[in-house]
């Protein structure tokens, strides 16, 4: 793992949508109408990518609506079955993040020409994830896991697999995480918190967009 840099880390995980960007801000919509307002100021802080989750009824309304502003790379969360992977590539979705590996729709996001990267919480499902020809998981909920210990346990006897954190990530604990070497990006929903989105104060998530990449300048040195 040593031998391949953060850049090439980064277009395992989600080959055409990180490519250097480390951080995933995670976002759950209710209101479909603000979406472009909150990849608007996503994009403004710094940030290239953004995942919407399919948690709320308003979500694929909310992946159109703001992968129609072509402002960065819009993809879905919490796509938990193949139906799901066709929805949202109707809707533009670019990439596919799910909580835990299911080669079904893993199958359905690579026929689709989608990059997916599936959750993974045990040895097994990371031996599973690599059998099926990934380079990279969701390492999900990573701090309930124990956190960069555990990655970095993972990381041992898995050289060849990235990790994404995700689940308790924060600006506390996301430079640490960033500098392993199997980690090439985090994901969290800081940027764009619900009582933030609740108050559709976008300005806040540029503000804290910007304190983000910050804190990814620093770790890239």
């Amino acid at each position: 793992m040593d031998t391949i840099n953060r850049r090439e880390l980064s277009v395992i995980a989600l080959p055409g949508v990180l490519d250097g960007q480390l951080i995933i801000p995670v976002v759950t919509i209710h209101d479909a109408s603000t979406a472009p307002h909150v990849v608007a100021a996503l994009a403004a802080g710094g940030i290239g990518c953004v995942e919407i989750t399919l948690r709320t009824s308003s979500a694929l309304e909310a992946i159109a609506a703001a992968a129609a502003t072509e402002t960065l790379h819009v993809g879905a969360g919490t796509v938990l079955t193949a139906e799901d992977v066709d929805r949202v590539a109707e809707a533009g979705a670019r990439f596919v993040i799910s909580p835990g590996l299911d080669e079904r729709v893993v199958s359905r996001a690579t026929d689709l020409g989608l990059a997916v990267l599936p959750g993974a919480a045990t040895a097994t499902e990371a031996q599973r994830a690599l059998t099926g020809g990934l380079g990279a998981v969701k390492f999900f909920p990573a701090d309930q896991l124990g956190g960069l210990n555990a990655v970095a346990a993972l990381a041992q006897p898995f050289p060849t697999l990235a990790f994404v954190p995700s689940g308790g990530v924060s600006p506390l604990n996301a430079a640490r995480y960033l500098r392993h070497p199997a980690v090439p990006a985090v994901s969290g929903s800081w940027l764009a918190p619900s009582d933030v989105l609740a108050a559709r104060d976008y300005r806040k998530i540029e503000k804290l967009s910007r304190e983000a990449a910050r804190l990814v300048k620093e770790v890239q040195g």
